[in-house]
């Protein structure tokens, strides 16, 4: 393949969702902030129609195809998030022609950080900029949402791309779903003293596998048995739940219901200044989805209950679970017992070994070059 032709550079970083899971796609609460982990995007525009990948990963694959033959389910892997940003932008009616894309990120694949949204969140600002197409923050979303729901196959909500897109730094993003209006709330992890740490416990996370869309499936039975378009139109979460039978479905609910309560006050202690208040918000996040929603594992688990005994104020999974990471906010003091607790957790259960960073509120998607 020849060389490619590189007009800029663009990134976007990978996010941590301080707490509101699954509740996205029900038009309820989030609240990510972007972590300093980044997709970049090197890209040029050419003007034979053809679409050429690369990734700097070892033992990635460059692809070579014609623009116009993209369809879902052409590519699989990380070649089909650059290439579903050139056909979704295609399907919603602009003008576009092909290009040369490589991809470098830094992102943990796998971990539950949103690699595959900051990827195409960084392919989206390179063609709005480079073919002049006048996108803002929430149309780039939906344009990279629509990647992962009708290219990929996978129903995912806006959470990752909004976070991707609209993070800045020092900040968390405090998110409404039903209309993608958001504000920034100051997050001084450092000021209080305290660590958000992140453990990736390189349990396989892929939501392609099926489990993610049958609970987003759920909860969309669960609001027609109710007689409301989402959960988050819910007035009455009490009668609501009532109202279901007894079994996962309204476990699964009841997560929803009580998740978008645990995002309310985590904001407001956060907006009160107070960080160390938010600990048992997201250990009673971590139990509903360990219970009601079913979707933590062994892994996960090990990780959450370990931090905790070792002091942490408090941990839970993140992102869309089945494997993946896990965040525990921790007195600094305490960091390098946590990591070594958790550490010495995972050997004696024989798992993989995990990976450790600290979350720092960065900012969201730009131009680098």
């Amino acid at each position: 393949m020849s060389e490619f032709v590189v007009e800029g550079v663009w990134a976007a970083p990978g996010r941590v969702n301080v707490i509101g899971e699954h509740t996205d796609y029900n038009n309820g609460f989030v609240l990510p902030i972007a972590i300093p982990h980044t997709a970049r995007a090197f890209v040029g525009r050419r003007t034979d129609g053809r679409l050429r990948l690369a990734s700097t990963h070892a033992g990635s694959e460059s692809v070579d195809l014609a623009a116009a033959d993209l369809a879902p389910g052409a590519l699989s892997g990380w070649a089909a998030y650059p290439a579903g940003v050139v056909w979704a932008l295609r399907a919603a009616g602009y003008d576009i022609g092909g290009a040369d894309i490589r991809i470098d990120s830094d992102v943990p694949v796998g971990a539950g950080l949103s690699s595959s949204a900051a990827l195409s969140c960084a392919v989206v600002l390179a063609f709005g900029d480079l073919y002049e197409l006048g996108l803002d923050r929430i149309e780039s979303a939906r344009i990279a949402q629509r990647v992962e729901t009708d290219f990929v196959g996978v129903p995912v909500g806006m959470l990752d791309q909004m976070a991707s897109l609209g993070c800045v730094e020092g900040h968390a993003y405090f998110l409404d779903c039903r209309d993608l209006t958001g504000t920034h709330v100051p997050f001084d992890c450092a000021g209080a003293g305290l660590r958000l740490l992140v453990v990736d416990t390189r349990a396989r996370h892929a939501l392609v596998d099926g489990g993610y869309a049958e609970r987003r499936a759920s909860c969309e039975e669960a609001a027609a048995l109710l007689g409301v378009p989402s959960l988050r139109e819910v007035a009455d979460p009490d009668a609501a739940l009532a109202a279901l039978p007894d079994g996962p479905l309204r476990r699964r609910v009841r997560h929803v219901l009580t998740e978008n309560e645990r995002v309310l006050r985590v904001v407001d202690a956060l907006r009160n200044g107070d960080v160390r208040a938010i600990g048992p918000e997201l250990t009673a996040s971590h139990a509903s989805m360990r219970d009601d929603y079913t979707i933590s594992c062994p892994e996960l688990d090990t990780a959450v209950d370990t931090a905790l005994a070792e002091g942490a104020l408090g941990a839970r999974l993140v992102g869309g679970g089945f494997g993946g990471s896990a965040i525990a906010l921790v007195d600094e003091a305490r960091c390098e017992a946590v990591t070594a607790a958790v550490e010495k957790a995972f050997a004696a259960h024989s798992f993989t070994p995990p990976r450790f960073f600290q979350a720092v509120p960065s900012a969201g998607a730009r131009r680098e070059g």
